[in-house]
């Protein structure tokens, strides 16, 4: 493998930060589905007392889906870096609370926002 080639080639690290990125949003959704319970305490709670958890949970990870499905797509991926990383800033400033979890959010966000800066 001309692994020279590869690094050179400005499309393949961002893929590869794209499939980063949709893989954490696809396992969150995923696993919200599968157990709810394990993700319900990091929903904020001004949202909570406006919408049921559980149906609050299940539309985020829909959009969790659909934001992992944009980032394989490979369309418009500087407006869905910035979606991206608006997300995982909004997960961590919501629950900071639970910093010792949500700062690797931060590096993740990071990752978005090359995303958007980036040329592919």
């Amino acid at each position: 493998m001309n692994w020279k080639a590869i690094t050179e080639n400005k499309g393949v690290p961002m893929l590869l930060v794209r499939m980063g990125l949709a893989v954490v949003f696809l396992y969150a959704a995923i696993s919200s589905f599968l157990d709810p319970r394990e993700w319900l305490g990091f929903l904020p709670p001004f949202l909570t007392s406006l919408v049921d958890g559980e149906i609050l949970l299940k539309v985020f990870s829909v959009y969790e889906l659909l934001l992992a499905a944009w980032l394989l797509s490979g369309v418009y991926v500087r407006y869905a870096g910035l979606l991206c990383a608006a997300t995982l800033a909004g997960i961590v400033v919501s629950n900071f609370s639970l910093f010792a979890i949500s700062f690797r959010d931060i590096g993740l966000m990071l990752a978005a926002l090359a995303l958007a800066v980036g040329k592919e």
